[in-house]
């Protein structure tokens, strides 16, 4: 009976186990509060991000939709973006990565603008 419940325990775990090494990284996934270093001074925006099984991410920065890709801990979004400030459309670039805290530091491009941001899971 033991040589038995051995043998369905190792089929078990030999089944389930691709499911559990192929699982998405589902560290981006939820809502995140940005602060974007400027030259203008620091902007915050808000953002909703969700990543499919393929790494492929959606959501909303600010009031824009936004699309990019989120592998390996590497969130790489590139999306159109009316700025509030100025009223001027284009392109924004956010490329960063997650770090062991679960913050998301990276540099941003606008126009032309550019800088360097960092963001977190805000406190619920």
């Amino acid at each position: 009976m033991k040589k038995f419940l051995l043998a369905v325990t190792a089929v078990i775990c030999l089944m389930t186990y691709p499911l559990i090494a192929k699982a998405p990284d589902n560290a981006i996934n939820g809502k995140w509060h940005f602060v974007l270093d400027t030259p203008g001074g620091d902007r915050e925006m808000d953002a909703v991000f969700a990543a499919d099984a393929g790494g492929n991410v959606t959501g909303t920065f600010g009031k824009s939709s936004a699309a990019g890709t989120y592998k390996d801990g590497h969130l790489a979004m590139n999306f159109e973006m009316t700025s509030e400030e100025s009223g001027e459309t284009a392109p924004l670039k956010l490329d960063g990565k997650i770090d062991g805290t679960g913050a998301l530091s990276g540099t941003w491009a606008f126009s032309s603008y550019d800088g360097t941001f960092k963001a977190a899971h805000p406190k619920e």
